[in-house]
C-alpha cells in the first residue's frame, strides 16, 4: 500500500492535470517545477529531442486555450504571462519522455508520480493503487534501467 505521502503527492499532480483539446495534460511549468528543471530547460530538451515527442505526445497551447483553461482550473500557472512564448502541453505520454530525456535523478523519481497522477479516479482499487498495475509497472522498471545506467541483473 502506498504510504500517505505518496498519495498527497499524487493528488497535487492531479490538480495541476488540464483538460485540453479533449486531453489530461500538464503544462510545462507544473512539469518543470515537478521534475526540478527552469522551463526552459525542459523546453529546449523537448526541441532537441524532437522526434521523442510526437504531436500526441506535447503539443503548444494558443493563448486562447491557455485563458480557458486558468478559468477552468484555478490555480492555474501563472508563470506563462509572455505571449510570445505560449506554453506546451504534455500528455501522460510526453511527461515520462521528458523524464528520460532530463534523466535526473529528480525527473526520473517524479515521473512515477506524474504517470500514477494521470491514472483516473475510476479505476483506482480501494487501495488507491491502480487495479490494473501493468502499465506502471513497466514505467517502475524502466525507471530502475534508467537510475541503474541501463545495467541490469544478469
Amino acid at each position: 500500500m502506498a504510504s500517505p505521502s505518496h498519495g498527497t503527492k499524487i493528488a497535487e499532480i492531479a490538480q495541476r492535470i488540464l483538460i485540453v483539446r479533449g486531453q489530461r495534460v500538464l503544462l510545462d511549468s507544473d512539469l518543470a517545477e515537478l521534475y526540478g528543471v527552469r522551463t526552459e530547460r525542459l523546453n529546449q530538451q523537448v526541441r532537441r529531442n524532437r522526434g521523442r515527442f510526437p504531436a500526441d505526445f506535447v503539443f503548444q497551447l494558443a493563448i486562447n486555450e491557455l485563458r480557458g483553461n486558468l478559468l477552468q482550473n484555478a490555480r492555474g500557472s501563472r508563470k506563462h504571462r509572455d505571449p510570445r512564448r505560449p506554453p506546451i502541453a504534455f500528455t501522460e505520454q510526453g511527461a515520462f519522455m521528458a523524464a528520460s530525456v532530463l534523466s535526473s535523478p529528480r525527473a526520473i523519481e517524479m515521473s512515477i508520480y506524474v504517470v500514477r497522477a494521470f491514472i483516473p479516479p475510476q479505476s483506482l482499487g480501494r487501495s488507491g493503487l491502480p487495479q490494473t498495475s501493468g502499465k506502471i509497472a513497466n514505467c517502475e522498471l524502466a525507471t530502475r534501467h534508467q537510475v541503474s545506467g541501463g545495467q541490469g541483473r544478469r
